[in-house]
């Protein structure tokens, strides 16, 4: 799967700003998601899944608990393939930088 195809689905996307913030159990994952998106226990394991499957993530065992973390790899890719594109938004937000200005002094 495509890192696009992963980081599309916003409830992965969750996911991964939740693991942003430092390892999780998969149970307050899973309580954090249920609560947000209102889907089972059973749909954000699979979303975890993909997210292992595809090296978005990782997964160890502490005693009876799965914790996950956020593996920076994929992300990484994906932020160089953007790179190509972030000079075209840059030039633009820059003129309405400039252009916000202009409105502002002349005020």
């Amino acid at each position: 799967m495509h890192a696009f195809d992963i980081l599309g689905d916003p409830v992965r996307r969750r996911i991964l700003e939740l693991l942003a913030a430092g390892e999780q159990p998969a149970g307050a994952i899973a309580a954090a998601i249920a609560e947000e998106f209102g889907i089972s226990q059973p749909a954000v394991s699979q979303h975890l899944k993909v997210l292992r499957d595809s090296g978005f993530a990782t997964v160890r065992t502490d005693g009876r608990r799965r914790i996950y973390a956020v593996e920076a790899g994929p992300l990484q890719e994906a932020d160089e393939w953007l790179g190509a594109f972030r000079g075209f938004w840059t030039q633009r937000l820059d003129a309405l930088g400039t252009e916000l200005m202009r409105g502002k002094r002349q005020q």
